[in-house]
């Protein structure tokens, strides 16, 4: 098999069919360095649950309840931490409108059968004493969180240890037999061809180039700009579990790592999301937004030192599913498109790619996300 992209949804599928046997390639320029290097982790199958969202809220809740499990093989297979954190999510509302929106969701949220819980101001401050000012909270106790560069490194020891390669080279375009046949492997940026029985295509918003020469596959993916900010904390900050604001209609989110032996901890703040491609460059007034829209919730934070900041792009889907399946093209396999989401859906992915393997059908879930649902045939006027 050879897997196009080394991101945590690329290394996952690698992971999966080493273990399962097979002869695995990876290529990727640079593993990790993508949406996965500047993902903050959180679980949040709940609290990104929203409005015309409901298929996506299926199956980040399938995936969501996989992570346990998921973690536990990983761990036990590669001897690494993927520093799973079950602690829940507390969301707050900076003001009244907030709260008004907050309440929204909520409803929205427990009609489809989710575990959220409002909670008073008071609830909220004793489960979060470093707390600002807030007009309304939730309590969300599945919504949890994950470390993804510690999930990466994990999956690239698993994969290695299974007899995989990773080469850290880019894929230029796909092979196909002749007449329009099967995928059978891709050419890289060496003008090396290497040849495979299936190909995965996890290459995020490099995916539609990489589809160029296969008319029949449509899986349009665009690149959509987020930031993130790592601060480190001392152990004073004491913080546990993750912190999901609304800043006068702004979403913010704090996630704090697990403390180190020696009590201080990583803590991660993000939220934005710009339609802009993969330059890496941090404006000044975004890091600017994120800080304002997180002290605001946390006033604490001020005195935290600020020692990364991490520009990237997430591959997203026009309706923000992710392309998990079968391609209808023989030997390609789509695993892209996780938009927000790579981190939380990276046990469905496996799943998926298990079922590939075996030929068993699909989790329900991903059953119900058609990867070939933007075909033009599928958009026809009858």
């Amino acid at each position: 098999m050879l897997v196009v992209g080394g991101g945590i949804v690329g290394m996952t599928a690698a992971w999966r069919a080493a273990r399962a046997g097979l002869t695995v390639t990876v290529l990727d320029p640079a593993p990790g360095d993508g949406a996965t290097h500047a993902a903050a982790g959180m679980l949040a199958a709940v609290t990104e649950a929203d409005f015309g969202e409901e298929r996506l809220a299926r199956l980040n809740v399938d995936s969501a309840l996989r992570w346990p499990g998921f973690a536990a093989d990983l761990e036990r297979e590669s001897g690494l931490p993927v520093g799973l954190v079950r602690t829940g999510t507390l969301t707050v509302a900076y003001d009244a409108d907030d709260a008004a929106e907050v309440r929204r969701l909520v409803d929205l949220q427990r009609g489809w059968g989710l575990d959220a819980q409002p909670c008073t101001v008071a609830e909220a401050r004793r489960r979060s004493p470093l707390l600002g000012p807030v007009a309304g909270a939730v309590w969300v106790p599945d919504d949890h969180q994950v470390d993804p560069r510690a999930t990466h490194r994990a999956l690239h020891r698993a994969v290695t240890a299974h007899g995989g390669t990773v080469v850290r080279r880019a894929a230029t375009r796909l092979v196909r037999g002749f007449d329009g046949g099967p995928v059978v492997g891709a050419v890289d940026d060496a003008g090396h061809v290497w040849h495979a029985g299936v190909v995965v295509l996890a290459a995020g918003d490099r995916s539609p180039a990489l589809l160029r020469d296969l008319p029949e596959v449509h899986a349009p993916v665009r690149p959509v700009k987020g930031l993130t900010l790592r601060l480190d904390a001392e152990p004073w900050f004491d913080l546990d579990h993750v912190v999901r604001g609304r800043v006068q209609g702004r979403p913010v989110y704090v996630v704090p790592r697990a403390p180190r032996p020696d009590g201080t901890r990583e803590v991660v703040v993000g939220a934005t999301s710009d339609e802009k491609p993969d330059d890496r460059r941090a404006e000044a007034g975004g890091v600017f937004a994120l800080l304002r829209d997180a002290r605001a919730v946390l006033p604490a934070l001020d005195e935290l030192a600020l020692v990364e900041v991490t520009p990237r792009v997430r591959p997203t889907s026009p309706d923000n599913l992710p392309y998990l399946g079968e391609s209808g093209v023989a030997g390609l396999v789509l695993a892209t498109g996780h938009h927000r989401n790579g981190v939380l859906l990276a046990p469905v992915t496996a799943a998926a790619v298990d079922a590939v393997l075996t030929g068993s059908p699909p989790p329900d879930a991903v059953a119900a996300v058609d990867p070939a649902r933007f075909a033009p045939e599928l958009w026809k006027v009858p």
